[in-house]
């Protein structure tokens, strides 16, 4: 009898405390979520990956990814601007496409120009142009052949229908059916590896090179280690610079093999000096590591680490360096941001020292701006290091 008694109270036990835990369940379940919202709302990395990422996307890909192309920077060669020739530039000039930034006389002068990435296309007239006995050659930029053929595409539609409609109204001599030639410099097969061999270079150097050494840094700070490193008999600043040093290594050991590769898999032509395509890739190589310097005093997790430097080069360097998209066809904002993205000039100085063949004159000033960002950047991290260490 005493034990059946037990076992009655103990079961209305149980079922007392199964009503109760009922009953406080809801209000227990939402304390949780009260909980979790304040610490989402508390972090101030969460707040900018949550909405902070989404912003910055929406801006991206609604301004910077667009396959339009606007102000085609576009120089004229013809010996004598006749009112038919006047026309046809006039033609070009008032489309929202091109915009003509010189007039010169002779196709050198042109691929000059363009050689020195001051021009995007030239447009040339022949002398007979006027006399129904010339054409039209257009000359695009072949190191990038989608954009190149877009051109090209874009101008010999305008100025075919511009010999159309005056041709209509018998204002113009009747020229053959096809007056518009196209040639592309550098890239005459149009293959697309011309373009994306330098871009993926300037997008790999910079991704391994910043997140591996924040991340090795901020590791050590994680499992408490860089402490027993720092009471070391070596200078503090010397152990961090040998943290970087290995993939500094292991970068120029990618360079190689992009560049083998490039040659001997894809045909992608190595026209200009090794010295100088090796000499500016080690001022990107030493940049990047100093910027990856510069985020570990910054982050003090791994994965903020990490964060960071996807944020901050991932994407923006795929929109905004000219990887993907010409610059000029963006915003004026997008221009001005993209000013201070590295990987916009170690592009654009491996497109021309690769596949235009060009020599140092023609890349200093993509040289003089990575060497400025690596000594700003190699100065800010190592300040930082040491006020942290004091």
């Amino acid at each position: 009898m005493n034990a059946k008694k037990g076992n009655q109270q103990q079961e209305n036990l149980t079922t007392i405390h199964q009503k109760g835990c009922n009953k406080g369940a809801k209000p227990l379940f939402l304390s949780f979520v009260i909980k979790e919202m304040r610490h989402i709302f508390r972090d101030k990395h969460t707040l900018l990956i949550l909405f902070g990422m989404p912003i910055i996307l929406m801006f991206l890909f609604g301004f910077a990814l667009s396959i339009e192309v606007r102000n085609i920077r576009t120089v004229v060669v013809t010996s004598s601007m006749d009112n038919q020739t006047q026309a046809m530039v006039e033609a070009l000039r008032v489309s929202e496409y091109f915009k003509i930034t010189h007039c010169v006389a002779t196709p050198t002068e042109a691929e000059r120009l363009m050689r020195n990435q001051e021009a995007d296309m030239a447009v040339i007239f022949s002398q007979n142009f006027a006399n129904k006995q010339g054409g039209i050659q257009l000359i695009t930029d072949g190191t990038d052949p989608n954009m190149g053929q877009q051109y090209s595409n874009l101008a010999t539609h305008i100025l075919q229908q511009h010999l159309t409609s005056k041709q209509l109204k018998g204002k113009s001599p009747t020229l053959s059916a096809s007056p518009v030639s196209i040639k592309l410099l550098y890239n005459p097969q149009m293959k697309s590896a011309y373009n994306f061999v330098p871009g993926t270079m300037g997008l790999l150097l910079i991704l391994i090179c910043t997140i591996m050494t924040s991340i090795s840094i901020v590791r050590e700070k994680e499992r408490g280690t860089m402490e027993v490193l720092l009471v070391s008999p070596i200078r503090p600043i010397l152990i961090i610079v040998a943290k970087a040093v290995p993939y500094m290594l292991v970068s120029f050991g990618i360079l190689s093999i992009i560049l083998f590769m490039a040659r001997f898999v894809l045909n992608v032509p190595l026209a200009g000096s090794i010295f100088w395509i090796g000499t500016i890739s080690a001022v990107y190589i030493i940049m990047s590591l100093a910027l990856g310097l510069l985020i570990s005093t910054i982050a003090e997790t791994q994965i903020v680490a990490l964060l960071m430097s996807a944020m901050l080069l991932l994407m923006p360097s795929m929109l905004l360096s000219g990887m993907m998209f010409p610059i000029e066809s963006m915003p004026d904002a997008l221009q001005w941001i993209s000013v201070i993205m590295p990987p916009r000039y170690y592009i654009s100085a491996m497109r021309k020292l690769m596949i235009m063949g060009v020599g140092l004159e023609s890349i200093l000033n993509e040289l003089a701006i990575l060497v400025g960002m690596m000594t700003f950047f190699l100065f800010i991290a190592l300040k930082k290091f040491k006020t942290r260490l004091e």
